[in-house]
C-alpha cells in the first residue's frame, strides 16, 4: 500500500445496498479526496434486532454488484468472515494494522449512526483510528447533529466531521417494505441489485 493514502471505510448492513449509500460514498470520496472507498458489509450486526437480517453472503453479493462499476470503490469480506458479532472497533483496528499507520482512515457513516455512537463498543478507540464522517440524511436535523458533534468532541477530544449529501430519501427498510408489498423498487437501487433480489426471492 503506497504511503499517505486516504482510505474511506463505508460500513453498513446493506440490506439491501441502495443509491443513498452510493451517493454518500462518492460524496465522501470527492470531498475528502480519498484514494478509494472500501465497502464492508456487516457480518452479524449486534444492533439490528428488530428484524431478521438477510444472510451475509447475499448482502455481500448485492454490494459487490452495486460497486463493481466504480474504479474507486472496493468491497471487503473483513466483517463477514470474522466470527462473532460485528463491531466497528474491531474492523478499524484490523484495517489499521493491515494497511499501516501511514494510511489515513476515514469512516463514513450516516447521521443516524452518530446519534447512537456513544453506545458503541470502545467508541474512544473507534474515534482514534479514523476521521469519522457523519453524512446528513432526511429526518436528522442538522442543528441536532451539530449538538451531538460538540458533545462527542467534549467527551473524547475527537472531531466528527459533518458532510452534506444530496438528499435522497431512500432507506433499506423502505425497500424491504416495498418488496414485501409487491411495489416497485426501480430507481431506488442499481438494476443489478434489483435483479439479484428478485431472482433470489429476497424480502418476499
Amino acid at each position: 500500500m503506497p504511503k499517505n493514502q486516504k482510505i474511506g471505510i463505508m460500513g453498513g448492513t446493506f440490506d439491501p445496498i441502495h443509491y443513498g449509500h452510493l451517493v454518500t460514498a462518492e460524496t465522501a470520496r470527492t470531498n475528502f479526496k480519498l484514494d478509494k472507498v472500501i465497502f464492508t458489509p456487516a457480518g452479524r450486526p449486534p444492533h439490528k434486532k428488530d428484524y431478521a437480517v438477510t444472510p451475509p453472503e447475499d448482502r455481500y453479493l448485492m454490494t459487490m454488484l452495486a460497486v463493481n462499476n466504480n474504479p474507486f470503490f472496493e468491497i471487503s469480506r473483513i466483517e463477514i468472515d470474522r466470527p462473532g458479532p460485528t463491531y466497528t472497533v474491531d474492523t478499524l483496528e484490523q484495517f489499521y494494522n493491515e494497511l499501516g499507520s501511514d494510511v489515513k482512515l476515514f469512516f463514513i457513516s450516516g447521521a443516524d449512526a452518530v446519534f447512537d455512537i456513544l453506545t458503541w463498543k470502545d467508541v474512544d478507540k473507534v474515534l482514534s483510528y479514523c476521521t469519522f464522517i457523519a453524512a446528513t440524511r432526511p429526518g436528522y436535523p442538522i442543528d441536532q447533529l451539530h449538538q451531538k458533534l460538540i458533545q462527542i468532541k467534549e467527551m473524547y477530544g475527537y472531531e466528527v466531521v459533518p458532510m452534506k449529501v444530496t438528499s435522497l430519501d431512500i432507506s433499506s427498510t423502505e425497500i424491504r417494505r416495498r418488496m414485501k408489498e409487491g411495489l416497485s423498487i426501480k430507481y431506488l437501487l442499481p438494476d443489478s441489485v434489483e435483479t439479484y433480489i428478485k431472482k433470489s426471492g429476497l424480502y418476499q
